[in-house]
């Protein structure tokens, strides 16, 4: 009774509290009423295509709306060939063909938030994996219609998070407050990722942990995520995102 007594303290204190504040900072934040309403142009963060004879690859996150908002993000991929003239970008959305491609520019806002930028890549290394990157893509397992769910996932972070770990050289985790990114594929409970650094244990994407070199050390409760980065080193507070050493 008394260990079961301080496991309830911990969730409330580690998961519950922090993810209370940060819904308390949203309610006080402006923010448009719909999704009509909402931002949805560049942000103006990337180059024009023809400007930049590199090839290129970007993962972005961004805040979403409603009040899903207050603690969850949404992520997606942008791809740019060598001499390119365009991006290609690439999102899982809840309606339609669940893949989108190009339906937003690059670097868009999301429902008004500006993005955040997760990783870039250049030149030749760029270039090398980009058909890795495209293939992963087409390889999601839920990229068919109906292959959507918004929690606890597959979702668009499920999307995302399938790619980085097919593609362990980008180098990168989506934030702590991408939820549905510790969803599996296939409703696996373990995974490795394809270099053997990172490891993650889930029941449905709802509980379980993550460590390793990029994951840090991570344990999720119901979507949310605590822990501590080591890449960069870091705080992962549930809701309120990554505090930086």
């Amino acid at each position: 009774m008394k260990f079961l007594k301080r496991l309830v303290l911990a969730v409330l204190v580690i998961f519950v509290l922090p993810t209370l504040v940060s819904a308390g900072l949203w309610a006080i934040k402006e923010r448009p009423a719909n999704w009509r309403d909402a931002d949805w142009s560049s942000s103006g963060q990337l180059p024009p295509a023809r400007d930049d004879d590199q090839a290129a690859i970007y993962v972005f996150s961004a805040m979403t709306g409603g009040f899903k908002g207050a603690i969850a993000s949404h992520a997606w991929i942008v791809t740019k060939q060598k001499g390119g003239a365009e991006y290609q970008r690439y999102d899982k959305v809840g309606w339609g063909s669940p893949i989108r491609r190009n339906h937003r520019p690059p670097d868009a806002y999301w429902y008004s938030n500006a993005p955040r930028l997760v990783t870039e890549l250049h030149g030749g290394a760029a270039e090398k994996l980009i058909p890795k990157v495209e293939q992963a893509i087409a390889d999601y397992p839920y990229g068919m219609a109906g292959g959507y769910r918004i929690y606890p996932g597959p979702n668009s972070n499920t999307f995302v998070a399938h790619v980085l770990r097919q593609v362990p050289e980008l180098g990168a985790v989506l934030p702590s407050d991408a939820v549905g990114r510790d969803y599996l594929a296939d409703g696996h409970v373990f995974s490795i990722d394809a270099d053997g650094r990172d490891m993650h244990l889930t029941y449905d994407g709802l509980i379980g942990l993550a460590a390793g070199t990029r994951s840090g050390l991570e344990v999720h409760f119901l979507g949310l995520v605590a822990g501590i980065d080591v890449q960069k080193p870091g705080l992962k507070v549930p809701g309120l995102g990554t505090w930086r050493f």
